[in-house]
């Protein structure tokens, strides 16, 4: 139709070209000026008319072919048991599980798509679930969400299966256990570390505090702030406490500042006693080792109800069993009631030497 119609302008166009040479060449001039006014005018009409027939035709228009839509289906599944890294500790997981048919393999009508989905995705959750402790479900249920949330073909290859809604929970059973569980680890952490303290504690006071007289004034002497006179008075009590720390007898040149009777025989009387001139009640019975430290408390102004009298008190005790002096570590229980307490507890011992120091 179109050609026949671009035929027919041709035509027309060269007819109407031959009348208007003509017209030039054979008639007046007036005559052909007005036929190519004429000629003029219907060329441009019919231009304007052939383009508004043309904007009026229809635009052809192709349809896009039909998508076919994607088929797919889910499953909700409830407090299915998977292992964890810890024997008989087992999360509970629970998931809605969505699935898509991938058009390979064996048609879908033989064979069970949701059990293959459910089996797929229990599966990719197993391989992480199994090494993951216990104690941090709520960690591995975020864990789940991110690695389950991304369509995945199955193993035969005839879903594309994924997982949403995911919780991953324990039994209240196994929850009140393991809070037991870190509860005592916390307790026994806390309990070593105070049994080590204690023990380097007894450590250092028997063997460089207590471990000759010399050694147990100097450390007497910077406890009372350097007060000599107040040390000086105390060095024979400090030498009787260092010879019980140590299982031995007093050193020969502490004899005489020892204040009372050594192994049995009479020395002089204490400071109290020589000052007012009363009577010792020690004149006539030899002093035990309680009857020393006795003297030595009150040469502190220790008063009875004190309770740096009982810390003193409790700290020599262990000191002395940790030396096989049992007799008189009951002795110092019974007659002070020395309370279950530590010893200098405004008292740290100096750090350790660097590697390859010696100990000064």
């Amino acid at each position: 139709m179109t050609s026949g119609r671009t035929t027919v302008t041709i035509y027309l166009v060269v007819f109407v070209g031959l009348i208007l040479v003509g017209l030039i060449l054979f008639a007046p001039r007036p005559l052909w000026l007005g036929a190519l006014v004429l000629v003029t005018l219907g060329a441009i009409c019919f231009a304007i008319a052939k383009m508004t027939g043309r904007n009026a035709e229809p635009p052809v228009t192709y349809a896009p072919p039909p998508v076919e839509p994607v088929v797919r289906r889910e499953h909700r599944i409830t407090e299915v048991a998977l292992p964890s890294a810890w024997d008989d500790y087992d999360f509970v997981f629970s998931a809605t599980i969505r699935w898509s048919p991938t058009g390979v393999g064996t048609g879908e009508s033989f064979v069970n798509a949701e059990a293959l989905a459910v089996e797929a995705v229990l599966a990719r959750a197993r391989r992480i679930t199994e090494t993951r402790p216990p104690n941090r479900a709520s960690l591995v249920q975020h864990e789940l969400g991110g690695a389950l949330g991304r369509m995945e073909p199955d193993e035969t290859g005839c879903l594309r299966v994924m997982a949403e809604s995911v919780t991953l929970t324990l039994s209240e059973d196994d929850r009140e256990r393991l809070a037991k569980l870190a509860s005592t680890r916390k307790e026994n952490a806390v309990w070593e570390h105070e049994m080590r303290y204690q023990q380097s504690r007894r450590t250092y006071l028997s063997e460089n505090v207590l471990k000759d007289p010399g050694s147990a004034v100097v450390w007497w002497l910077a406890k009372n702030d350097d007060h000599v006179e107040k040390t000086v008075k105390d060095i024979g009590l400090l030498a009787q406490l260092s010879s019980a720390a140590n299982n031995t007898h007093v050193p020969e040149p502490f004899l005489h500042l020892v204040p009372g009777p050594v192994s049995g025989e009479r020395v002089a009387e204490p400071e109290p006693y020589l000052a007012t001139g009363e009577a010792s009640p020690y004149a006539s019975v030899p002093r035990t080792p309680a009857d020393h430290f006795d003297a030595f408390l009150l040469s502190l102004d220790l008063p009875e109800r004190d309770p740096g009298r009982a810390l003193l008190s409790r700290q020599i005790s262990d000191v002395l069993r940790r030396h096989g002096r049992q007799d008189v570590a009951d002795e110092l229980s019974r007659r002070f009631d020395v309370p279950t307490a530590s010893l200098f507890d405004d008292f740290d011992p100096p750090p350790a030497p660097p590697d390859g120091e010696p100990d000064r």
